[in-house]
């Protein structure tokens, strides 16, 4: 009996030693609340703090270190709202980057005026050249049509034989195509023009020392 009763004794002994270690275990992972509550209040608890649902909580250590911060409690509209807000955000710093890589990158292609002027001749004689080029074959084609012209005089108030036909309408098909090609090549030309005033504006500003980004989007 007195075995079993020193045996429980040195049990129990053991038993307060491990709660006597544990204990600031437990201290040590405890954490403190703090928050300012809508009223001004300094408030500090060991929990999350209902009065400050709404606002951010910082969460401390014991030895008053800062572990977390907790945000406020959003309700679904809150939420919504907020993520709208912060998509938003993301987008105009996304934009804001994309000004920024644009205008170095403008900067690095175009570092003087002399540059940017060779670029522009460069741009503008492809489309002057095609322009040219459809002049030159609106020529020919006109001299393709005199002889068909001068057949067709044989026919004066009689139908035009088939094949002639078909040759004068291709003709006139081939022109006609090649007259929209001119035009397409002064929309081009005016495009270009357009587009080099722009960034030859933009790159006088950014040689002057204006930071890159700061201008706003480039124009279209």
């Amino acid at each position: 009996m007195r075995t079993a009763a020193v045996s429980l004794l040195i049990l129990g002994l053991v038993a307060s030693m491990s709660g006597a270690q544990a204990q600031p275990a437990v201290e040590q992972g405890r954490a403190t609340y703090t928050c300012t509550a809508p009223d001004g209040r300094k408030l500090t608890a060991d929990r999350p703090i209902p009065e400050c649902t709404s606002r951010e909580q910082r969460v401390l250590n014991s030895d008053g270190s800062l572990r977390a911060i907790l945000p406020p409690y959003l309700s679904p509209e809150e939420r919504t709202a907020k993520e709208a807000a912060d998509r938003k955000a993301a987008a105009e710093r996304a934009a804001q980057a994309d000004a920024v890589r644009r205008d170095r990158n403008l900067m690095m292609r175009f570092p003087n005026e002399a540059a940017h002027a060779r670029a522009r001749a460069e741009a503008l004689d492809v489309a002057i050249r095609a322009m040219r080029i459809s002049e030159l074959r609106i020529t020919d084609l006109n001299k393709e049509r005199k002889p068909l012209e001068d057949e067709a005089e044989f026919y004066v108030g009689k139908p035009l034989p088939s094949k002639l036909k078909r040759q004068m309408d291709a003709n006139d098909a081939a022109v006609e195509a090649q007259q929209q090609l001119i035009e397409n090549q002064k929309a081009e030309i005016v495009r270009i023009t357009a587009l080099y005033d722009l960034e030859l504006a933009r790159l006088k500003k950014l040689w002057a020392g204006a930071p890159p980004g700061s201008l706003g989007p480039a124009e279209k």
